[in-house]
């Protein structure tokens, strides 16, 4: 199983950007998907996850009314949607895979991608 994110980028302080993940070696439609976060010289955090049919989603309090996750099961691929961006949103990025359930804790994810830098200037 291979995850591939994209979209990353240097935007200001108020921008969009859209993320991706694409998943090869496997449909994602029976995984639950998510988006973790790493800032230089912090802990990776928990960013957003998605069931596998699109309808439990959850999201970190720091992201919540700004970022939206997504899936299309048939392009095999999953989004974030990050609106607002702040200076503090900027991390590397990563796109995370499991079987079951969701989960915001990183621990319970097997297969991760190699992530995508997202820069917020002010």
């Amino acid at each position: 199983v291979q995850l591939v994110e994209s979209g990353g980028g240097l935007v200001q302080a108020g921008d969009s950007l859209r993320i991706s993940c694409a998943v090869s070696g496997r449909s994602i439609s029976s995984s639950a998907m998510g988006w973790f976060r790493q800032a230089p010289g912090k802990e990776r955090e928990f960013v957003a996850t998605i069931n596998w049919s699109g309808k439990m989603i959850s999201y970190a309090d720091s992201v919540k009314d700004r970022f939206i996750i997504s899936r299309d099961n048939a392009k095999n691929t999953v989004y974030l949607q990050m609106n607002s961006l702040k200076p503090e949103d900027t991390a590397v990025y990563y796109c995370v895979d499991r079987l079951g359930a969701p989960k915001t804790d990183a621990s319970e994810y097997v297969y991760w991608g190699q992530g995508t830098q997202v820069t917020v200037s002010s």
